[in-house]
């Protein structure tokens, strides 16, 4: 098998695993790890207050969404840069 069959193989699989969810779960509403930690705290101790304010609060979902995205992508970045670094140094 030669590499770019390989890597045709490796691409479709990818799309097919980011296409399967997307239409096995009809309910696709996922929340975040900050809401269920809320949920849980709020089970504990209904009475909770924060020690502090929010310093800045997105000014809706949608920017909250890029932010984090763009988090994301700079991890990825930084990540894809990094191994790259480390692997034109091995092969020197």
């Amino acid at each position: 098998m030669t590499l770019a069959r390989k890597n045709l193989l490796l691409i479709f699989a990818v799309v097919v695993l980011t296409i399967m969810p997307l239409i096995m779960i009809t309910d696709s509403e996922f929340g975040g790890a900050d809401g269920a930690a809320e949920e849980v705290i709020l089970q504990i101790k209904p009475d909770y207050e924060p020690w502090f304010p929010v310093l800045w609060q997105p000014p809706g979902g949608e920017t909250e969404s890029l932010l984090f995205a763009l988090q994301a992508a700079i991890g990825g970045a930084f990540l894809g840069y990094y191994f790259g670094i480390k692997k034109g140094l091995a092969g020197k």
